[in-house]
């Protein structure tokens, strides 16, 4: 039975979260979304759906990593010796975007992999027996409940996240390969929190919660009895939009590159920031990817304060500080429209 992936570009509503995964595709530097939200909100289908509508990569066809089979900076330790031998001899391949669940009780071996100290001691081999962030490489991981998964192996994502890299080291023997992939996180606030140490460490944070308005409800649950009368139909129906998606998508990776932070908008992101009280300098960083990922998102040539205005509440709302018995009462869009109207 063919497997069918309900279209991104038909979901209804939940702006800022089909956004913040968009964005996250662009550049995936900017650290993965959490999603923060009730049951039933199409939070996993979201997920699924912008896997499906991202454009296929070429890898070494026989490399765990996924590799990339032209960019030596980016391959593990076999491919890049075989790169450096004989560049052309490479076996390639095209492959789509996966989604990689993980499951809350995932081990530390399950996520990172193993290394055979037996054979390493003994037989001075190196095996390596590759784990989820091996899977993950140019992909989604994707974590539901993620408020409910151990806090060391979520710093392990995290880490990985953030270098690029795996990297396992036991009784002295270490092994590492690349560890590119976009996070993403959902969790029911209602079944508790994570720390704010990793909290922080997610790029973005959107909340969501299920749509009050009538018509649009009445065209989700339109939109779904068509899917499931006649997948085939519903998907032809929304393959233009989902092409000019994923062209739009492409287009801005290739513009990124031709996008700077200028000067002023880094200033505008610092004074946010520092008037925010938001600890460190994580928020600058991302906010300013961020701005600039939206940017080339809507094809503009240059970063204006509009840009930063947009994803200024997913890049900072989960990074203020608060006290057991005290509410955040400031508003990111409100402090930066204070901003924008004193300069």
């Amino acid at each position: 039975m063919k497997n069918y992936i309900y279209p991104f570009t038909a979901l209804v509503g939940q702006e800022d979260m089909k956004l913040a995964l968009i964005l996250n595709a662009i550049n995936p530097t900017i650290g993965g979304v959490l999603i923060k939200g009730e049951k039933g909100t199409a939070k996993s289908t979201a997920v699924r759906a912008l896997a499906n509508v991202l454009p296929e990569y070429e890898v070494v066809a026989d490399c765990p990593y996924n590799c990339p089979p032209t960019r030596p900076e980016e391959m593990c330790r076999e491919c890049a010796a075989r790169y450096a031998i004989a560049p052309d001899s490479l076996p390639r391949a095209k492959r789509k975007m996966r989604v990689i669940n993980l499951p809350i009780n995932a081990s530390e071996d399950r996520v990172v992999g193993t290394l055979d100290l037996e054979k390493a001691l003994k037989q001075g081999e190196l095996h390596f027996s590759p784990g989820v962030l091996a899977e993950a490489n140019r992909n989604i991981i994707y974590i539901d409940e993620v408020n409910l998964l151990d806090d060391h192996i979520v710093d392990l994502l995290l880490d990985a996240a953030a270098m690029g890299v795996n990297i396992v080291e036991r009784e002295g023997i270490s092994y590492s390969h690349p560890s590119r992939f976009i996070l993403v996180g959902t969790m029911n606030p209602e079944e508790g929190d994570l720390r704010p140490q990793l909290l922080d460490r997610f790029g973005l944070s959107v909340e969501i919660v299920g749509i009050k308005n009538i018509m649009q409800r009445v065209e989700i649950v339109e939109r779904r009895r068509r899917y499931e009368q006649s997948p085939e139909n519903f998907l032809t129906e929304y393959a233009d939009a989902e092409q000019e998606l994923a062209s739009q998508i492409t287009t801005a990776v290739a513009h990124l590159v031709n996008l700077s932070v200028p000067r002023p908008i880094l200033e505008l992101i610092a004074r946010l920031n520092i008037e925010l009280d938001i600890d460190g300098h994580r928020g600058d960083i991302v906010t300013g990817k961020t701005a600039q990922a939206y940017a080339a998102f809507t094809g503009a040539e240059n970063l204006t304060p509009e840009h930063v205005r947009k994803v200024a509440e997913m890049a900072l709302s989960h990074r203020l500080q608060t006290t057991p018995f005290e509410q955040v009462t400031r508003s990111v869009s409100e402090v930066l429209k204070k901003l924008q109207n004193k300069s």
